[in-house]
């Protein structure tokens, strides 16, 4: 399943990727914010999304949305297993999930435009993780790294 979560800086561009994410028969659920709300925090929608992908590490993919999307993958990447990136461009979105097997995809609703966001996303759902020898390695490296924090 996909998750899908924005504050005021990410709202806008979260509505379109919903539309655009329905166009594509996608499933997902939208955690919020529900309504365009100044006030809100990036790090109360980044938390539940975080806390749905890590039901299910495997399966699960999440979305948060923020003014530049640095904010959420530096809080995502704070919880074990979690492993959030964010991307600008469709070859960030590509590798990140081809070479790190990345679950979250951060975005900055400042940064990308709609139609980047659609490809970036698009990116980050088709492609599947590289189990080459050497990026297994690379995570059992970040997985001994969080466990020893």
């Amino acid at each position: 399943m996909i998750y899908i979560g924005a504050d005021h800086g990410g709202f806008s561009l979260k509505e379109k990727l919903k539309e655009y994410l329905a166009t594509l028969n996608i499933e997902f659920i939208d955690v919020g914010a529900f309504e365009l709300n100044m006030d809100d925090d990036y790090t109360d929608f980044t938390e539940k999304v975080v806390s749905e992908v890590e039901k299910d590490l495997e399966n699960n993919k999440g979305v948060i949305i923020c003014r530049t999307g640095t904010g959420s993958a530096i809080l995502a990447n704070k919880h074990d297993g979690i492993m959030a990136v964010e991307a600008s461009n469709v070859l960030m979105a590509e590798k990140a999930r081809s070479n790190n097997n990345a679950n979250i995809l951060a975005l900055g609703g400042d940064i990308v435009d709609f139609d980047t966001a659609k490809e970036i996303l698009k990116t980050f759902l088709k492609t599947s993780f590289d189990d080459k020898e050497r990026y297994v390695r690379r995570i059992e490296d970040i997985k001994e790294v969080e466990k020893n924090n």
